[in-house]
């Protein structure tokens, strides 16, 4: 447990200095190849859940000290001993008496002292000092107090529920590949391997005790690919026909690239900016055993797509502030800015632009995010309309289960995450 609170400190410290969550903890499984899986997963533990509750943890730990720290990667350190102790089942002795040694590796021998009484007073005084935490609108939600205020304002009927929602761990849902199988015979397959599992969507399945991929039946071989149930979404709502050419603008990582060939016989050109990520989607479609055009290139600069020709169907999902996506990603929640936001917007109109001029008449775009934020939506859709005469947004198609956002926008709940869907026409 030592060496992990210890990886675990290092990493929430680069984090929360301006480092994605993902980028550092590919670096740890590159530069320590010794950690076993149980290791590895203590410390994905330890970081998704310490950046999680952040809020709460630093309010418990205002509570506790006199004085600030001198150093902060021990009240990192602390932030992730009081995660353990506050949100897991390891035991509580064990948590401190790992923490303290944990000091000296980190450096710092001579907090040893500080950590153990401050863990051992949260211990005699947890009920109080939890109390004391969820007093503050930071402490109790575990956002920055301008993400709980713009939330309150756009949605002051249920925005506690966005923000709860968002601190809850995220199911792991699958997409059938129904080119290779059907829902029901892969949830048979599940079955006969004891793991529990239950259809949503037209194509989802939810896996309900959540296990590294490479244990699920069928993975490897293309039955079956991990994308949430909202996000399954896209390809359902873009309405694409065999014989279509259909252009995928922002396609990395290839999720909804494979979704729409799975869908249709189509001509798809997935494109994206990223070369590398441009990468991960040649290795989706090839366990699938799907083909594309690959295209590297930046969707909202019009000078790049003079040759590209026009489209029957173009899905735009956007790059935005991820904020429905927070659960997966909880580093977002501390990475992100409020001027993030307009700068976003400003990006997103650019690309509208650009891939309005590549779509036929009576062609269809959808445009995507990942998003609850209404300036990356709602209003997004609304001033690109009032800029093009010739744009018209259409009803979005019912899909089974229930999975049909209200106005386009699909909250969080515990089947699937939050996204913003737009569906428009060129007339």
């Amino acid at each position: 447990m030592e060496r992990t609170q210890c990886i675990a400190v290092k990493v929430v410290a680069r984090v929360l200095s301006g480092h994605s969550l993902d980028a550092e903890l590919a670096a740890v499984w590159r530069s320590e190849g010794s950690l076993e899986a149980q290791q590895r997963g203590a410390i994905q533990d330890l970081t998704y859940g310490t950046l999680r509750h952040l809020g709460q943890l630093d309010a418990a730990i205002d509570q506790l000290l006199r004085q600030p720290l001198s150093d902060v990667l021990v009240r990192h350190l602390l932030q992730v001993a009081l995660y353990q102790l506050s949100h897991t089942k390891a035991r509580a002795y064990a948590i401190v008496d790992h923490a303290v040694p944990a000091c000296a590796q980190l450096g710092f021998p001579r907090a040893g002292g500080l950590v153990n009484a401050v863990l051992r007073n949260f211990l005699r005084r947890r009920a109080e000092i939890e109390a004391a935490a969820a007093s503050t609108d930071r402490g109790r939600y575990s956002y920055p107090q301008w993400w709980i205020t713009k939330l309150q304002a756009q949605y002051p009927h249920n925005f506690r529920d966005l923000l709860e929602a968002g601190n809850a761990r995220p199911p792991l849902t699958l997409r059938v590949n129904r080119r290779r199988i059907e829902r029901a015979a892969y949830l048979e397959l599940l079955a006969g391997e004891s793991i529990a599992a239950r259809p949503v969507g037209n194509a989802g399945v939810i896996v309900e005790v959540p296990r590294p991929v490479a244990q699920l039946p069928g993975f490897a071989e293309g039955l079956v690919s991990v994308q949430d149930a909202g996000a399954q979404l896209a390809a359902e709502f873009l309405d694409v026909r065999d014989g279509m050419r259909v252009l995928d603008a922002c396609a990395a990582p290839g999720g909804k690239s494979a979704h729409l060939l799975e869908l249709a016989d189509i001509k798809l050109v997935a494109a994206d900016n990223d070369g590398e990520r441009l990468k991960r989607v040649t290795e989706n479609l090839s366990r699938l055993s799907l083909q594309a055009e690959l295209l590297e290139i930046d969707a909202g600069l019009p000078e790049l797509w003079r040759e590209a020709g026009t489209f029957d169907r173009i899905l735009a999902d956007v790059p935005c502030t991820a904020s429905g996506i927070v659960r997966r990603h909880p580093d977002i929640k501390w990475l992100r800015r409020p001027g993030d936001i307009a700068a976003l917007a400003r990006r997103q109109s650019r690309i509208l632009d650009t891939l309005w001029q590549l779509l036929g008449r009576d062609g269809k775009l959808l445009y995507a995010t990942c998003s609850v934020f209404s300036e990356e939506n709602s209003r997004q859709v609304e001033q690109f309309i009032a800029r093009h005469p010739d744009a018209k947004q259409c009803p979005l198609p019912s899909v089974a289960g229930g999975l049909n956002p209200v106005h386009g926008q699909l909250f969080p709940d515990a089947a699937h995450d939050g996204f913003y869907y737009a569906l428009l026409e060129k007339i």
